[in-house]
């Protein structure tokens, strides 16, 4: 039976990041985008509300809580890149989940997830495998790389397209 909640499984970081592996991250950061897009540009209003489970983020809320984490990830990796392991500071995903813009067409997010991701793979497939190595502190999980925090963003993406995947497939069911 798949978990509802980490029909991907929960995260597993390799314990060694071979170039195959960033280069695969990497492909999967550029596609990223153009996948959602084609699952959610065309749901009505109605089924954007639909959640993949009970108490869940609907639809909406995962794709702007993609747009929200993505802007987290990217500016994790410059601060990373441009300062000596700096401390970031995570964002609170409920309260911002829960704002004003939690209304706004998903064409907006959508546009942010393009955009950051375009400079995103870009970004990362011209590191230098020292800058892959370098690192920020983030409060609740310790020191992180820049490859870590690629690898942990790829899965956090597809973590959540499944779960809209899985809301879809519940509303033919």
């Amino acid at each position: 039976m798949i978990n509802e909640r980490y029909p991907i499984g929960q995260y597993e970081a390799p314990e060694s990041i071979t170039q195959e592996i960033r280069d695969n991250w990497i492909e999967d950061i550029s596609t990223f985008p153009t996948r959602l897009k084609e699952i959610v540009e065309s749901i009505n209003e109605e089924d954007q509300h639909l959640t993949y489970r009970e108490g869940a983020w609907s639809i909406r809320q995962l794709v702007h809580h993609i747009a929200d984490a993505q802007i987290n990830v990217y500016t994790r990796i410059k601060l990373a890149l441009t300062e000596e392991n700096p401390t970031i500071k995570p964002f609170e995903e409920n309260g911002w989940a829960a704002l004003a813009d939690l209304n706004i067409e998903l064409a907006s997010s959508l546009s942010i997830i393009q955009g950051l991701h375009a400079r995103l793979s870009y970004l990362l497939a011209n590191l230098s495998e020292e800058q892959l190595k370098k690192t920020f502190i983030h409060p609740d999980t310790g020191i992180q790389t820049v490859e870590k925090t690629m690898g942990f963003c790829v899965w956090h993406v597809n973590h959540h397209l499944a779960h809209i995947k899985n809301a879809l497939e519940k509303r033919n069911h």
